[in-house]
């Protein structure tokens, strides 16, 4: 809550209970308008205005002829009646002006409420909706009229301007689809996921009917011909046909086939009414002079399945409104396709100006949850829906208002960007912590207009240098959300340019680290390792995890996530073996693991770096349940930089009693070679270790799964070291370094 505009600026913040509380005389402006008297004013949402039992209730003590304002939600203020029998609704301006006039004394309750808009706490502060989020914002927002982001298919000009290999590329993808047979999504289909968790099979189908129909609209667009007009039709009607948008996975509220009733705004519905309002804003004129019928009918689908729900409904946990817990990529990545349908499909200057004033909120809430450097802990192919997702609604919000609502001045903002050049390795590797694969294949076009946004060189060259790699065409991935800004507004992305290969990196608030031998260079040793918890987003028991490479190939590494079944996200999660601490590269000891639970977390966390080189230290003891008979384990990583560069991983730890049942795992996509003097070749680097202590053996690790496959190939090895005798207490030191020639 805000206090009168025509009066001193004062700002009061809830304390945990969600009241606001006074401490009178120090609260009340010396000389000022605006005055409170009283030990507490009820202002927790929800709750219900009570009648005045004593004199000790709050009083507004002065005449006040100022205004008091808030923002997020309504307020509802009530004052006893003159008889001081009944309480009596005060009269409040409207909502878009959030204003309550005060001109008597009163004895007032306040109750908070959400707005029509699904408004936040009073006290919104968020970095969209608090500088945002107020009565200007019905201003800002062009009407569906003025809105023009992008030229349409009979804007030709622009169309024929576009590079030569992009317009051949995107011509050649559609004529590949002429005459598309549209694949069937049955009931059983849809069935598949309840019945046997496979998610694979029904996402297959689906997922190729809005490719595919994306890429003949595209196609339509650069040639402008017709050719493809009745595959576009049939698309849109095929789509608009299915009973719900949601994927099975994602449909949990009902039987096996969901609930097919009550419209419900997921990840992949929002991708949908996102490409019919593309689709619509781009080819309306061709589908209008074949029948009205189908803009028609996608404005119809689209407001019932996404501007409805969104505008009315609450409780969906991405919003963080009626639900607590933090927030994932979910918001952003629902937050921009919702906005973006209603910026391109709603006519209604008010639903508009709620949608746009509901995303902020929603983002907002997403970002309290993000550490101020700027870390995705779902992982770098995470980033690109969560981050990158930041990036779609900015500019939604930015394009809207005609540049008016703008936050790239933020440091946050900023830093989101970063994380994913920082979290870059070689290639196509980057770190793969959480639910993340090894391989990661950037938007390129993407990452250089963030970069350019937040006037970063290192930003823009990291996707000038994915562009360079894989051609112009690589501007035509992903949804027109992201296409159609590549297209347009991605001048100055063909500059050469290699990516920054930062030397070091640390990510405070999720303790990741990051080390490299030199800086702007991917030769030599890289070493990636994490403290921090195991409750994180995406979350695998893997608290002290390291991973190794050398000259930009891998050596020891995390195996990443398979596909995603529905298995991934239920109580069986840490029955996979990818979430397991036992194939990450971590100790076991006494054959527990660690626990999964945000109270499982690293403790007496130290960082350094230097030029000659860098050092993370932990215990990671508390991550163990007790039965593992853990008392301490400091675990430290040091990369020695210079000639004969090499790097050390020491598990100084203490047991309560001996035991031979100890185990350091170490995962690698290579086939190790085992020496009995305690050396492991792995390619073109050595493992030491102390080969009088410990033995080591070799498991091997088959890959059935697609997606491990497509970053480790067929198989991966994991060595175990283990000591020869019984132990209680001890210091083992690994060494890793590039194999020395002989």
């Amino acid at each position: 809550m805000r206090k009168a505009e025509d009066g001193p600026t004062r700002t009061f913040r809830t304390d945990a209970s969600g009241w606001f509380p006074f401490d009178l005389p120090g609260d009340v402006p010396q000389g000022g308008e605006v005055g409170f008297q009283g030990a507490r004013i009820p202002a927790r949402p929800g709750r219900k205005a009570r009648r005045a039992t004593s004199p000790q209730s709050p009083v507004l003590a002065e005449p006040v002829r100022g205004r008091l304002t808030w923002s997020g939600r309504k307020l509802k203020a009530y004052a006893l009646s003159a008889s001081g029998k009944r309480m009596q609704r005060l009269p409040t301006q409207g909502d878009d002006s959030q204003g309550l006039a005060l001109g008597t004394a009163q004895t007032m309750w306040y109750e908070l409420v959400p707005s029509e808009d699904g408004g936040t706490s009073a006290m919104s502060s968020g970095m969209l909706s608090g500088r945002y989020g107020g009565s200007d914002l019905s201003g800002m927002i062009a009407s569906l009229s003025a809105y023009h982001p992008f030229p349409t298919v009979d804007e030709r000009e622009a169309w024929d301007g576009l590079p030569e290999e992009v317009r051949e590329a995107a011509i050649a993808q559609g004529e590949k689809l002429l005459g598309y047979t549209w694949p069937a999504l049955p009931a059983a289909l849809y069935m598949d996921f309840a019945r046997t968790g496979n998610r694979s099979r029904y996402e297959g189908q689906y997922f190729s009917r809005r490719d595919a129909l994306k890429a003949l609209v595209l196609a339509e667009c650069v040639e402008g011909k017709g050719r493809f007009g009745d595959d576009i039709i049939n698309g849109i009607w095929a789509i608009c046909e299915e009973s719900s948008w949601v994927i099975p996975a994602h449909n949990n509220r009902g039987g096996a086939l969901g609930d097919q009733t009550t419209e419900w705004v997921d990840l992949f519905a929002g991708e949908t009414g996102d490409l019919l309002a593309w689709m619509h804003y781009l080819m309306r004129s061709r589908l209008d002079a074949v029948d009205p019928l189908i803009s028609e009918r996608i404005r119809r689908e689209v407001k019932s399945r996404i501007l409805d729900p969104f505008l009315t409904q609450d409780e969906y946990w991405w919003m963080g409104i009626e639900t607590k817990g933090r927030l994932n990529n979910w918001s952003p990545w629902c937050s921009s396709n919702v906005l973006a349908s209603f910026l391109l499909l709603e006519p209604d200057p008010q639903r508009r100006t709620k949608a746009a004033r509901k995303a902020m909120q929603i983002v907002d809430r997403w970002l309290a949850g993000y550490h101020p450097d700027g870390c995705c802990d779902e992982g770098p192919s995470y980033w690109t829906v969560a981050g990158a997702s930041l990036l779609d609604c900015l500019e939604l919000l930015r394009g809207a208002s005609g540049g008016k609502i703008d936050v790239y001045d933020q440091p946050l903002v900023h830093e989101i960007g970063r994380y994913i050049y920082r979290a870059h390795i070689s290639g196509d590797y980057f770190v793969d912590f959480a639910d993340a694969p090894a391989k990661v294949h950037l938007p390129a076009g993407l990452v250089y207009r963030y970069g350019r946004r937040i006037n970063d060189p290192e930003m823009r060259a990291l996707g000038s240098w994915v562009y360079g790699r894989r051609g112009a065409r690589t501007l035509l991935g992903g949804s027109l959300l992201r296409t159609l800004p590549n297209l347009f507004d991605s001048q100055g992305i063909g500059t050469p340019a290699k990516p920054p290969f930062v030397r070091d990196v640390w990510l405070e608030g999720t303790q990741v680290m990051v080390a490299r031998e030199k800086e702007g260079s991917d030769r030599g040793l890289y070493l990636a390792a994490k403290g921090g918890h195991n409750n994180e987003s995406h979350n695998h028991n893997d608290v002290g995890e390291f991973i190794v490479y050398l000259d930009g190939k891998p050596v020891l590494v995390d195996a990443g996530v398979g596909t995603y079944t529905a298995k991934t996200f239920s109580d069986q999660r840490y029955e996979i073996w990818t979430m397991q601490s036992a194939y990450h590269n971590l100790p076991t000891a006494n054959g527990v693991q660690q626990h999964e639970g945000e109270e499982f977390k690293a403790t007496n966390v130290s960082y350094r770096a230097d030029d000659a080189g860098a050092e993370f230290s932990m215990d990671v003891a508390g991550t163990y349940p007790k039965s593992s008979g853990i008392t301490s384990w400091r675990r430290t990583y040091r990369l020695h930089r210079g000639k004969g560069a090499y790097l050390e991983a020491v598990d100084d730890f203490e047991l309560e009693k001996p035991s031979t049942d100890i185990m350091l795992s170490l995962l690698t996509p290579l086939t190790p070679e085992v020496s009995p003097r305690g050396v492991i070749t792995l390619g073109a680097a050595e493992v030491t270790f102390d080969g009088k202590a410990l033995t080591a053996s070799v498991e091997d690790v088959p890959l059935d799964d697609d997606r491990l496959r497509s970053s480790w190939g067929g198989h991966m090895s994991r060595i175990v070291l283990k000591p020869k005798a019984a132990t209680a207490k001890a210091t083992w030191v690994t060494r890793i370094a590039k194999k020395a020639r002989r």
